[in-house]
This record gives C-alpha cells, structure tokens and sequence, in this order.
C-alpha cells in the first residue's frame, strides 16, 4: 500500500514528499529542504522507516522545489529526474536564489528527462507522467490510477492555482493543463500540491474559483 509523507520547508512552506510502500523502496518529490535542520529530518524519517530512495524526481524546478536536490542526490546516490522544457529553470536558480535568501544554495544537474505518457515505477507502485505546463514551462504531475492520488506540484492547489506571472509561465496555457490533463481524472482522485492542504478531483472542479468547470 502506498504510503505519503509530506514536509514543509523553506520560508515559501513548500511541500516536499517522500512516497514508499511496504516494498522499503521510496521516491523524493521536490526537496524543498535548505537548512540543515530541514535536511536532517528529511534523512531521519528515510532512515527510520527503513526506506531505500530510488531516485529524485522534480514537478518543476522553481527555487523552493530545487533547495533539496544536491543533499539528495549526493546523500543517497540517486538521480535527478525533470522535464526537459524546465532545465533552463532549474539552470536559472543558480543566479536568483541569493535575492531570496537563498545565498548557500547548491547546484544539481539532471539526469534524465520526463516525458508524457512516461510510466515511474519503485516498489509495488507505477506513477504515470503528464505534461502539465503553465506555472512552469517543463512542469509535470504524477498520477497513480490504482492508489487515486496525483502529485500536482504547484498547478492545482486548494481551492486555487498556480501563479503564472514568473518567466515560462502563462494562464491560458495553465487552465488548459488543469482542464485537459487533471480535471479528466476520476473526481474521487486526491490531489497533493506543492504548497497547502491536499484536495481532490471532484471538490476543485465544483469549487475552484480560478478554473471550475461544473455549476453547483
């Protein structure tokens, strides 16, 4: 059975997730985590639950999604797994990440390339790969159709949506990836977003002020 552990970290109170199975094998999306504290209890939880990362995989490669990548690519020997369309973002985090605060930040390169339709397995789990782009210009999501959940990163949030106003992004494009790519899944599909509480399918296309496609 699968099982979802989320942190909070960084001032932007990003949500990093460490998703494993009775397998022990686990998966890490998005290591928000830059200080120490944050790193360590990440590495705690792994090690007392027994866990064996199996690679890193990021949503999108804004600045509070990315923090983490070098410690876990280093400490577990893993690799980087993004969009191609997001590696000039990630390449970018290294010049801005200072003006937030950011100034010890630690660049990671990827290692490989998520694609549309791509099928992630660890343990007993198979994760599908959609291509969801708006808030970021290689951003991604990852559906597992047995379990029902979806790891939207920062596309669809609580009752609203991901900012598009950063380089890459656009509105159009973004509502068009929610309707076409999240909004087609069952309603019963729970969402876990890069920032706020979880949510799911159903709830968002009655309620979501930003994108809601049924009239209640």
């Amino acid at each position: 059975m699968l099982q979802i552990q989320s942190f909070v970290f960084n001032p932007l109170q990003e949500n990093t997730y460490v998703l494993y199975d009775e397998s022990g094998e686990c998966v890490i999306i998005d290591p928000g985590c830059y200080e120490p504290y944050e790193r360590q209890e990440l590495a705690d939880f792994i090690s007392a639950e027994g866990l064996t990362v199996k690679m890193l995989l990021n949503t999108h490669c804004h600045v509070d999604h990315v923090l983490g990548n070098a410690f876990v690519k280093e400490k577990y020997g893993v690799r980087l797994y993004i969009h191609a369309k997001d590696e000039p973002v990630l390449r970018a985090v290294k010049a801005y990440a200072p003006n937030y605060g950011f100034a010890q930040y630690q660049e990671a390169t990827p290692d490989a390339f998520l694609e549309e339709g791509q099928v992630i397995t660890f343990g007993q789990q198979s994760f599908k790969v959609l291509f969801v782009p708006g808030h970021a210009p290689g951003h991604v999501a990852f559906y597992n159709e047995k379990e029902k959940i979806v790891m939207s990163g920062d596309v669809l949030f609580y009752n609203s949506i991901g900012r598009t106003d950063l380089p890459g992004g656009d509105f159009d494009t973004l509502i068009r990836s929610i309707h076409q790519k999240l909004f087609t899944l069952p309603d019963d599909v729970v969402v876990f977003p890069g920032h706020g509480p979880e949510t799911n399918i159903g709830f968002e296309k009655k309620t979501n002020p930003f994108c809601a496609v049924i009239s209640t």
